[in-house]
């Protein structure tokens, strides 16, 4: 056992470092930091420190007490400037090349372990701390991947060596909130800057619900990309600094550092999902929902693992109860479209056999209906589909079954198979266009789709021009007797008569039909030219002679090839031409 003598000589020796380092009185003190010297300074005032703290356990006189407290509360103020400053010079945003999704590693590095030298032994011998900093950079990668979670070393062994010195006396002193605030609030800004890297911004629910749908979607797939990195980069690898600095330095400090530094950050992360969870239901939103729903479903081990503690349970549940509302919403969304597929009840026929309202809701289901009268489907050729892809599959074939029991409500045949068309058409062109639904719905699906669709413009033609190409036709215009033979010229007029008759109408009521896609409407204005002119053309080269030769040819031979060719552009520009058909070549 010591003598008191020489307890009162180690105390006092170690005040005077103490108070030639108080910043309160010395220029010196204030201008530089104790940290910044060589390893023996460093060693030499945490000797005094650790000298301080234990005379304050042995000294029994008040006087000796006081002067005690007094130097271990300038101790413990020059620490947190040491600490803070430490933490200040080693904290940066982590490297763009670190803010990528991580993929599963079969490399796993070494922990960093933290030296346990007696630092009484290391006042002025530097080889122990040496031996362990080359051991520690030797053995340890720049991260430690554990599955999908990649742990980047945030600082250097020396810095993190020097916090746990300073974070160990400080809390054995009883300064353990002191040593807790410094480091979230320094590390907390290291998180927000990272955060700003990766384009996660500062927004409340109610700011994310009143966003437009298309500025959503371009911040959904970005959160995507960034809760990836969050979790399994960013938090992860501040909860290995907060064990390296924190473990085994009081119960669950390392911890309440890490909830310190990332408790705010991470409910602004999944306050995004939240959002879009708790938002209004529209049939747009579900393949981002689900996308959201996918890939926090993805997350969610990650999230267990990084969020392990007590302390942190609040993160986990978020993430759980988002995870289910997403699910939730888009469950909703699908029975809802569902719902109103199988039972919506117009009668009314849509004007010019245009897309029905109906169609334009997005194509998707949930379940499987119990209808009695829904169509039967062969499931046969879609092996292997995701339950998901199966339901939408099922959803397209009910709306095409309620699709075709509207066109049974058209008086035109010729509108209603236009009306199919248009519809299923759509449905094919928005499935392509979708890069969602694209990946789940098979091409042997869409080839039938498209096949219903092209069937439909085929029945469509058929039903409309048959008569009026019947027309054009030579049967029953030649006769023949015993003195003459040749063209009948009364049953040639009739013929003529007839198919102007029977072109006004069409071009009188196609023109206010409406094919509103423009490529789709292109192409059966083509179609249709290339049956009617040439048949014009060669009927009109055939008998033109024959009724010119009469009286008044010209109200038989209403129109020129041209004239046709002008009056096919007028269809199904869903509105009516303002004059009657004419020859525009006169």
């Amino acid at each position: 056992m010591e003598a008191p003598e020489n307890d009162a000589v180690a105390f006092e020796s170690a005040e005077k470092i103490i108070l030639r380092w108080d910043s309160t009185v010395s220029e010196e003190a204030r201008e530089k930091m104790i940290f910044d010297a060589d390893r023996y300074e460093i060693n030499r005032y945490l000797h005094a420190v650790d000298e301080i703290q234990r005379s304050m356990e042995s000294t029994t006189l008040s006087d000796d007490q006081d002067k005690a407290n007094s130097a271990i509360q300038i101790a413990m103020a020059r620490l947190e400037d040491e600490f803070r400053s430490i933490l200040v010079a080693h904290t940066n945003a982590i490297e763009a090349d670190s803010l990528t999704d991580p993929s599963p590693s079969p490399v796993h590095s070494g922990e960093f372990q933290l030296p346990v030298e007696d630092y009484h032994d290391t006042l002025t011998d530097d080889d122990s701390f040496t031996k362990e900093l080359e051991h520690q950079e030797s053995s340890s990668s720049s991260y430690r991947s554990t599955s999908s979670i990649r742990e980047v070393d945030l600082m250097p062994p020396v810095a993190i060596y020097d916090l746990r010195s300073i974070a160990e006396r400080m809390i054995s002193a009883g300064y353990l909130r002191e040593c807790i605030q410094v480091y979230g609030s320094v590390r907390k800004s290291a998180v927000e800057s990272s955060f700003r890297k990766l384009g996660i911004e500062k927004l409340s629910i109610g700011d994310i619900q009143r966003l437009d749908w298309e500025t959503l979607e371009t911040k959904i797939r970005r959160w995507i990309r960034a809760a990836k990195v969050c979790v399994r980069i960013l938090f992860a690898s501040e909860k290995k600094l907060c064990e390296q600095i924190f473990e085994g330095l009081g119960t669950v400090t390392d911890d309440a550092c890490f909830m310190e530094t990332i408790k705010g950050p991470a409910i602004q992360l999944f306050n995004f999902a939240e959002a879009i969870s708790i938002s209004r239901r529209s049939p747009e939103k579900l393949f981002k929902i689900l996308d959201l729903h996918d890939a926090l479903s993805d997350l969610l081990p990650d999230v267990e693992i990084v969020f392990e503690s007590k302390s942190s349970e609040s993160i986990r549940v978020q993430a759980v109860e988002i995870l289910s509302r997403l699910g939730e919403a888009a469950r909703g969304i699908l029975s809802e479209f569902e719902n109103a597929v199988l039972r919506e009840p117009s009668k009314v026929p849509v004007p010019g056999g245009t897309i029905h309202p109906l169609t334009r809701y997005p194509s998707t289901g949930s379940r499987y209906s119990s209808d009695p009268n829904t169509p039967d489907m062969d499931f046969a050729d879609l092996d292997g589909l995701t339950p998901l892809a199966l339901h939408l599959i099922w959803i397209i074939v009910i709306l095409q079954f309620n699709l075709e029991g509207k066109s049974k409500h058209y008086r035109d045949t010729s509108l209603a198979h236009l009306f199919m068309m248009n519809n299923v058409h759509y449905i094919v062109h928005k499935t392509k266009g979708s890069p969602e639904l694209g990946e789940m719905i098979v091409d042997d699906f869409l080839r039938k789709l498209t096949g219903k669709f092209r069937q439909a413009a085929t029945s469509y033609q058929r039903a409309t021009w048959v008569k009026v190409l019947h027309c054009l036709r030579d049967e029953g215009l030649h006769v023949s007797g015993s003195f003459s033979s040749g063209v009948s010229k009364s049953a040639l007029r009739e013929r003529f008569k007839t198919f102007n008759a029977l072109f006004e109408e069409v071009h009188r009521t196609q023109s206010t039909w409406l094919i509103p896609d423009t490529q789709l409407r292109e192409e059966l204005r083509i179609s249709i030219a290339e049956k009617l002119i040439p048949a014009y053309r060669s009927f009109l080269g055939r008998f033109r002679s024959h009724i010119e030769s009469g009286r008044h040819p010209e109200n038989y031979i209403k129109y020129t090839v041209e004239d046709l060719e002008n009056a096919v552009l007028d269809f199904f520009e869903g509105y009516a031409v303002s004059q009657h058909l004419r020859r525009r070549s006169q």
